[in-house]
Parts: structure tokens; C-alpha cells; sequence
């Protein structure tokens, strides 16, 4: 497989998968697009891995966890704060209230704690597949899944 053939079949779900991580699709494509860049970079070792699709998401994830220690998101991310002064219009669906709601809570989460639910529910992947992406044990998985579980229902209790 090229990697021009393996970015035709899995950008689409690197970029769906980054976009649970971000929580916003811009970030989520500046974070596709440099992991891309390095698996290009790279491609031949990728190539090489018993699972290409695995090393990329790894390498995805990692890009993720460590984004914001640089100073390049600092010098991107041009983003201003919602202004709280402008009234929400009381017509939306009460799913999307909800919605908006656990994506907030979500990027409250330090990274590696919503990298792991991501992978969890939305990737639906075992703990030791997990353990292997984020290069931890399983136990420290099972934690950080604990401890963001727990960290979402005291926000859940604090709203009700």
C-alpha cells in the first residue's frame, strides 16, 4: 500500500476521529493534516508496522496529547472566547443544548483522560489496544477512563 492509497481510504476516519478528540473540526484538521504530514515523512516505517492504520492513530494521538506544550497552537489558534453576552436563542433542540453541554465538559478533560474515552466509546476499542496507542500500561488506562468518568458525572450532578 502507497501512502497515497492508505490516505484515500483513512483520512476520513482519522479526520472523524480528531474531531472527537479537538471538539472542533478546524483543530481537528490542522491536527490531521501535521500527523499527515509526518506520516508521509515516515511512510516507509509505517508501512512496515503490522497495522498502519493503528501506528497512524497512535501517532494521531500522541500529536494530540502533546499539542498544546508547543508554541505552535499558541501562534495558530486564533479563536476568540464565545461572549457570554450574547443570548443563546431559546429555539434550539434540546438534544443540541445537551450536546454542546458534554462537548464542554469533554474539553474541560485533561488530554490523555479524553483521549482514552474517545478511543473507549467512540473507537470502541479494548483497554490493551488503548494501552498500546497511548504507550501506557492497561491499569493506566483503566484509571484515566475512571477518573474522567467520575470527573463527568460531578460536572453532571453540579448542572442538575
Amino acid at each position: 500500500m502507497t501512502y497515497e492509497e492508505f490516505a484515500d481510504a483513512r483520512l476520513a476516519a482519522m479526520l472523524r476521529y480528531a474531531v472527537m478528540l479537538t471538539g472542533d473540526p478546524h483543530q481537528a484538521q490542522d491536527l490531521v493534516q501535521e500527523t499527515m504530514v509526518r506520516v508521509q515523512l515516515n511512510w516507509r516505517r509505517v508501512a512496515r508496522a503490522d497495522s498502519p492504520e493503528r501506528y497512524v492513530r497512535r501517532m494521531l494521538t500522541h500529536q494530540y496529547v502533546d499539542w498544546r506544550r508547543g508554541s505552535w497552537v499558541r501562534r495558530v489558534l486564533l479563536r476568540a472566547e464565545p461572549d457570554d453576552a450574547v443570548p443563546v436563542p431559546a429555539d434550539h433542540a434540546e438534544t443540541a443544548v445537551e450536546r454542546d453541554q458534554v462537548w464542554s465538559w469533554l474539553a474541560r478533560l485533561p488530554r490523555r483522560q479524553r483521549a482514552t474515552l474517545v478511543l473507549r466509546y467512540y473507537e470502541d476499542l479494548p483497554d490493551a489496544e488503548i494501552a498500546a496507542i497511548l504507550g501506557c500500561a492497561v491499569g493506566t488506562v483503566r484509571s484515566s477512563i475512571s477518573r474522567a468518568l467520575a470527573t463527568l458525572r460531578a460536572e453532571l450532578v453540579e448542572t442538575c
